[in-house]
């Protein structure tokens, strides 16, 4: 392959780059990103960037003295894929042609209907997102957050710290109950009623009220928030619309193999766009975290680069960690397929505890809520596992 093109300038992205490197590939390589901005960490931008602890020098994800000899093309979306051709197709008209293709083009934040152009009303995605955010706040006021999951929290958790009046507003009984289970998800989710931050479970958004600004949330069940600023967490869409008709195998994002490859000749995905097959549960799974963006990116180069058959690599359990009241949450592997759980150390009272998940009386995942140094081990073990 002469020439390599990497659609998507984020942390995935920068990491299929920084691998194709590393492993040895000198031709030329391009990375293509929709936003004008250099990959940059995003963790930050819903807690400390929002609250002005950190800026945006401090979010840059590339070092100093990093030379990947890339060609950088920022502001330019992708819009199509001509696989005769081998050609990506850029929305300013212009067409790149490359031999091999790394597809990381992530993920968007998804939106309420009905709510563009009103002011005061928020997701949180880019830095664009998150400057727009954190100027409303500066404001004062009632926040509200539609959607109680990570993302959603993490914005509570640091409004509450900034001193708005913060209510949460979740569709679901109980939130964070798809990837902690409903009991350990209600126990994380206590922490906003342990610093009085309003907590609405079980009622889902009909709209939102204010002709120029928003003025409230209107709840299905005729209730009546009052807001002065909207965030809207209620997940994100793999961003695949322009691959569609190319023969890249879509299905909640690109599908993908155990090591990224789609099943097309040279191209391969990675990150919060990509559907990976996991061997550990059998079924295709989209990982939309942070680690994953760092360390999937090697086994999908190295196939890539491969000129035979490669036997991928087991890989690791899916790991994120959220900070929200001062209190640090973390957690791997799988919850959904378990048969049980239990607290091995600490008190879910006392909001620092050790749970482990098990099937079978296998070990499948781990939660841990203010516990580094034992959740660290029990990572280390999960990670060890054979599936």
């Amino acid at each position: 392959m002469r020439t390599v093109a990497v659609v998507g300038a984020s942390l995935a992205g920068l990491s299929a780059a920084r691998s194709l490197r590393k492993r040895g590939y000198d031709g030329r390589l391009l990375v293509v990103g929709d936003e004008i901005h250099r990959p940059y960490d995003r963790p930050p931008l819903s807690k400390e960037f929002l609250t002005g602890a950190v800026g945006e020098t401090e979010l840059a994800l590339e070092r100093d003295d990093e030379e990947l000899g890339a060609e950088w093309v920022l502001g330019a979306r992708a819009t199509g894929l001509d696989r005769a051709e081998r050609a990506i197709r850029l929305a300013d008209g212009r067409r790149i042609r490359a031999d091999g293709l790394v597809i990381a083009t992530g993920a968007a934040a998804r939106t309420l209907p009905g709510t563009a152009g009103l002011a005061g009303v928020h997701v949180l995605r880019t830095l664009d997102d998150a400057l727009a955010l954190r100027a409303d706040l500066a404001r004062g006021g009632r926040l509200v957050v539609i959607g109680g999951g990570f993302i959603g929290a993490e914005v509570a958790s640091t409004a509450y710290a900034l001193g708005l009046d913060v209510t949460v507003v979740e569709a679901a009984p109980t939130p964070l109950a798809g990837p902690l289970g409903e009991t350990l998800g209600g126990v994380v989710s206590a922490l906003h009623a342990d610093h009085g931050v309003r907590l609405l479970c079980g009622v889902g958004v009909k709209g939102l009220g204010g002709e120029r600004r928003v003025e409230a949330v209107l709840l299905e069940d005729g209730r009546r928030v009052p807001a002065d600023v909207v965030v809207v967490g209620v997940g994100a869409r793999p961003c695949v619309e322009w691959l569609e008709g190319s023969g890249i195998p879509l299905d909640n994002g690109v599908k993908c193999g155990a090591d990224g490859r789609t099943g097309v000749a040279q191209v391969v995905a990675v990150g919060d766009c990509a559907n990976w097959y996991d061997p550990r549960t059998g079924a295709h799974r989209r990982v939309e975290h942070w680690t994953g963006a760092l360390e999937r990116p090697d086994a999908a180069v190295a196939a890539l680069l491969a000129h035979g058959a490669t036997e991928p690599g087991l890989p690791r359990p899916p790991y994120f960690w959220s900070d929200q009241y001062g209190v640090k949450i973390q957690f791997v592997g799988h919850a959904a397929g378990a048969d049980s759980v239990r607290v091995e150390e600490g008190s879910t009272d006392d909001r620092s505890f050790l749970a482990v998940y098990r099937r079978a009386g296998r070990p499948v995942a781990a939660l841990g809520l203010n516990q580094p140094r034992l959740f660290t081990r029990w990572r280390r073990q999960l990670a060890s596992a054979t599936t």
